[in-house]
């Protein structure tokens, strides 16, 4: 049997997405009430980090702490990855060694060598195109917070990043429409937007973009590697933020959401942030930890 990853959404079929994000819920639940069986006891997770993170490594190490097993933290300075050892030899090392490997790296193509060698399912963490496992995230917030997402109306509004290109591939995968507004230049890969037919609709007009909306999501306008960029940015991102005055003219009970971390009175103003009755961050945030314990539990069952 062939080793299932999860490198973008598109790894699994539309009902497995589903099957991993009510099992989600469950194991939040269970969480919550005790109950949560160690059932990773003596299975370790290899977790890769060429980029930093908070919620990434908090989310997994916890997430495999809590279901029995244990993570192991590697950086370039730990590994011979960082000392030029091929990622093909890597991946054939590591995953003799560890049952699953979680990878945060910059090119995607890295990500996809290391899996091509990988005896062990591979999750990607982030790399510069796609962020798989804040999608896993966000849809169970929206399920948790209003129901399914099917048929509903997703707004982005920023950079045409790796999250916005993680979006696009929901909309197909969970069959809702995704508006992006993003200044000119900053479109999102134009082969993926085609890809993904008449779910998806592209404007330079956030207040158009907004307009009945079930749900308004963004990102900081400059991503880890782009600070040389972020005054330029700033300026060309300037009518984009994400405030109360925009939220205004989207659905009622319409939510916010935002991957975070955040930079309060750039992409988004501070008092939207914080408001419970529209912003779901915090859930959100927390939902990685329930989110990738499911994505794991599922990739260890088909494997």
């Amino acid at each position: 049997m062939a080793v299932r990853h999860f490198l973008t959404l598109k790894d699994l079929s539309p009902a497995e997405l589903h099957q991993v994000v009510e099992s989600a819920i469950a194991l939040k639940k269970a969480h919550r009430a005790g109950t949560q069986q160690p059932v990773f006891a003596g299975k370790v997770l290899a977790m890769i980090f060429e980029k930093s993170s908070t919620r990434t490594r908090v989310s997994f190490e916890a997430g495999m702490a809590q279901l029995g097993g244990s993570a192991l933290f590697l950086s370039p300075n730990d590994t011979q990855l960082g000392r030029g050892e091929p990622i093909e030899d890597s991946a054939r090392v590591i995953s003799r060694m560890a049952d699953l490997v979680m990878i945060r790296t910059f090119g995607h193509d890295k990500i996809e060598r290391f899996a091509q060698y990988s005896d062990v399912p591979v999750i990607n963490a982030l790399t510069d195109s796609f962020h798989p496992c804040q999608l896993l995230a966000d849809i169970q917030t929206f399920v948790e917070h209003r129901g399914a997402i099917q048929g509903k109306i997703v707004t982005w509004i920023g950079d045409g990043n790796n999250m916005c290109h993680s979006w696009i591939n929901a909309a197909v995968q969970f069959d809702f429409q995704l508006r992006i507004a993003c200044p000119a230049g900053y479109e999102p890969n134009a082969q993926l937007v085609e890809s993904a037919g008449n779910r998806i609709a592209l404007t330079t007009d956030p207040v158009e973009a907004v307009s009945g909306a079930n749900l308004v999501t963004t990102d900081v306008f400059a991503s880890m590697g782009q600070e040389a960029e972020q005054q330029t940015r700033l300026e060309h991102f300037a009518s984009f933020q994400v405030n109360h005055q925009l939220m205004s003219g989207a659905a009622d009970n319409a939510l916010f959401m935002h991957c975070l971390p955040a930079h309060r009175g750039e992409e988004v103003s501070a008092e939207l942030l914080e408001d419970k009755n529209i912003s779901v961050i915090w859930d959100e945030a927390e939902n990685r930890l329930h989110a990738q314990k499911a994505l794991m539990l599922f990739l260890l069952s088909q494997n």
